[in-house]
């Protein structure tokens, strides 16, 4: 019987293996950062376009903001959604 190679590794340590952890690791935050986006945008009561307005920018770039699986976000378009919505962003490394 063959052995499982995988048995004890964590999650972790097989999306390393099958080189897709930064990829997965982008989205599970850009999904929280999505989120947390538009729970504040309900909690304030803002639409989209007056957020969208607030950032200075176009209705679509903050569809794009808010979809949880496009990782391709700037720090300075998150600096300006974390402001239009009275908060800021707290980017930070640990260990992994």
């Amino acid at each position: 019987m063959k052995r499982n190679p995988h048995v004890g590794s964590t999650l972790d340590d097989f999306l390393r293996e099958s080189g897709s952890y930064d990829t997965v690791q982008a989205i599970a935050v850009k999904r929280v950062l999505a989120f947390q986006l538009e729970e504040s945008m309900r909690k304030a009561r803002l639409t989209k376009s007056e957020m969208a307005r607030r950032m200075r920018t176009t209705r679509a770039q903050l569809d794009r903001l808010l979809d949880p699986e496009n990782p391709s976000t700037t720090l300075q378009t998150l600096v300006k959604a974390a402001g239009a919505v009275g908060k800021r962003l707290n980017v930070s490394l640990v260990k992994g």
